[in-house]
């Protein structure tokens, strides 16, 4: 029996646009594989876990891969562009499901902005450092605002080629460099496959004073935007296959690679890696780039951090756009229905929610621009535990949402069993509430000298606010228009419904 029908009226994003291949490229590009091995590694080294990186990155795959049990078995029943929004809308109730649908719009909304810091200062350093020209980063967030805009205005075929190309090469010089160590033995104390002990996640080691939480923390940071498989549905061919496959492809490929990198990196740079980490930071992969492929490896490698992080924000600004494309076509607030909940007649592209994405992220590079914040310490760093905050939270309540919508409201019983529906999901939520209270007793530590700032002290304000306006505007609507609340997180179009 379905419980949704198809909505008359409402613009629909491209049908059939993108395949396996290419969400895998983008859910891959968004987690940034090269931004999350050279930005987080070496905190994790220097700060955190110490040797023992490898092992704090086996079991964030197995919890992930845990969380994908469950998110996988929404997927084959509920098919929608606000993806976290529409299942825990499904499985928890229109409440839950405004709370998590503002939360997980504003961080993908910030993460954009947040590593176009990142790029901004890449591109400034890199410039720097191989043409002796010194452009001011400003400069370099607004061209990789621009081509974000540019590149997923048309079809988002065109998006996945682009992240394609950048996926592979940043991923060829990670492996590259990892398997000429791997050839040569390690580095001075050999491979160290002691350090893939599981038990090393929950310990220092190498360290002198290091925090296990933070070092956990780190670990599934690298993990950000995996879920975003689930966004693309609608423009994907056979969703109900194709998203299960790629979400997991993605969790476990993406876990095992920086797995491999990061255990490669420990032992290319010996049982000094923390201490090579805490003074030199992306040394413990420059230092042994240089000595195993040359001068011109390192060069290429940070073109390549370049290219990886400008691909991470355009994966981000997709995500953000396909938010409020699907927060808009429910017309919550009168008029976005036609604006942002409109897509494009010839490209099928949410492109309007795409230029208010882009201005959301002008308007925030400005702000920090004027305040004399720096892009890398502050743009990039305080968005990001902002937007991690905030989507921590909401795959907390997606975990649980699985067993609403199975065991509670008793939905598709051919789906539901114990392991798949239940178990997994709630060992799954567990765990990634875990992951909220480490971001909770480490947030300090993860925001480094922005730290010091007011925003940062904002920051569980923020996500606070944004829930109980989520819950208002939801109860406010319960009381005064019964239908548009029945519409929260359920506008999906004919071929996107709950699937019987």
């Amino acid at each position: 029996m379905r419980t949704t029908t198809g909505t008359p009226g409402v613009s629909r994003l491209k049908k059939d646009a993108v395949g396996l291949v290419g969400v895998i490229f983008m859910a891959v590009a968004t987690a940034a594989p090269i931004t999350a091995m050279t930005g987080n590694v070496p905190i994790v080294v220097g700060f955190g876990n110490g040797l023992g990186v490898p092992a704090g990155y086996l079991f964030a795959t197995a919890v992930l891969t845990i969380f994908s049990v469950g998110y996988t078995a929404m997927s084959k029943h509920i098919t929608a562009a606000g993806a976290f929004y529409g299942y825990i809308s499904h499985g928890l109730g229109q409440v839950v499901g405004m709370v998590s649908g503002l939360l997980a719009t504003m961080a993908y909304v910030v993460f954009e902005a947040s590593i176009i810091g990142f790029f901004a200062y890449s591109a400034n350093d890199t410039v720097k450092s191989l043409a002796g020209v010194d452009v001011h980063w400003l400069w370099f967030a607004f061209l990789g605002l621009a081509l974000n805009l540019i590149l997923t205005y048309f079809d988002i075929n065109l998006t996945a080629k682009v992240l394609g190309v950048f996926l592979i090469t940043e991923i060829l010089m990670l492996g590259l460099v990892a398997v000429v160590t791997l050839g040569n033995g390690g580095g001075p104390d050999g491979l160290m496959a002691d350090t893939l002990n599981p038990a090393n996640a929950f310990q220092t080691t190498g360290l002198q004073a290091g925090a296990v939480g933070l070092g956990l923390f780190m670990c599934f940071w690298s993990w950000v935007g995996f879920e975003s498989t689930a966004m693309y549905g609608e423009e994907s061919r056979e969703p109900k296959k194709i998203i299960p496959i790629a979400t997991l492809v993605s969790v476990i490929g993406i876990g095992l690679f920086y797995t491999f990198v990061s255990w490669m990196t420990v032992a290319a740079n010996g049982v000094k890696a923390p201490e090579i980490a805490a003074k030199e930071f992306a040394g413990i992969f420059f230092n042994p780039t240089e000595q195993l492929l040359g001068s011109w490896a390192v060069g290429l490698f940070k073109i390549l951090i370049l290219t990886g992080s400008f691909a991470c924000s355009m994966a981000f600004h997709n995500c953000a756009a396909r938010y409020l494309y699907a927060l808009g076509r429910e017309n919550l607030i009168p008029g976005t229905g036609r604006t942002l909940g409109a897509t494009h007649p010839r490209h099928g592209s949410p492109h309007i929610a795409g230029f208010a994405q882009s201005a959301i992220s002008v308007v925030l590079v400005l702000a920090f621009f004027f305040a004399d914040m720096d892009p890398y310490v502050h743009i990039y760093t305080l968005l990001a535990v902002l937007g991690t905050l905030a989507i921590l939270i909401v795959q907390t309540l997606c975990s649980f949402s699985v067993i609403g919508y199975f065991h509670v409201r008793k939905k598709h019983p051919e789906t539901a069993n114990v392991w798949r529906t239940l178990l997994a999901p709630l060992v799954g939520g567990l765990a990634m509430a875990y992951v909220v209270l480490l971001l909770f007793q480490n947030q300090e530590a993860a925001a480094g000298e922005a730290a010091k700032s007011t925003f940062f002290t904002a920051i569980p304000w923020i996500v606070l606010g944004l829930a109980v306006l989520g819950a208002a505007t939801a109860l406010y609507l319960k009381a005064r228009n019964p239908d548009k609340y029945a519409l929260i997180g359920r506008i999906v179009l004919e071929d996107t419904v709950e699937r019987d």
